[in-house]
């Protein structure tokens, strides 16, 4: 079975038990590309359908077009919180992972260089 039949499977368990939210950890490791887009549509439609989602993650990518607010945590700590499109640009994420990046959105998504 490949990760992303495995993300699927235990995806379609937690659904069993009809969950308000869901923890997404680091959803799209192990994923080809392919993978992580059905992955993160699969993460709209969970969200547009109303269940509430927690993702942790290093991937701005993976960051869906319905989340509205993010929590930046550096070493344990909570560096800020607040409206994702106040806090996910270069100034923010340059701070968070100690070196300069940019920032592009694309289709709702940010994309991290």
């Amino acid at each position: 079975m490949s990760s992303g039949e495995a993300k699927r499977i235990l995806i379609a368990r937690a659904l069993v038990h009809d969950p308000r939210t869901l923890l997404f950890d680091e959803p799209s490791n192990s994923l080809d590309v392919f993978a992580q887009h059905g992955l993160r549509e699969t993460m709209r439609e969970l969200a547009q359908s109303g269940i509430g989602i927690v993702l942790v993650t290093h991937h701005l990518s993976d960051v869906i077009p319905e989340i509205d607010r993010v929590v930046l945590m550096k070493n344990g700590k909570i560096q800020a919180d607040g409206q994702k499109k106040d806090l996910l640009n270069p100034d923010e994420i340059s701070r968070l992972f100690g070196i300069p990046v940019d920032i592009t959105r694309r289709d709702g998504y940010y994309h991290l260089w």
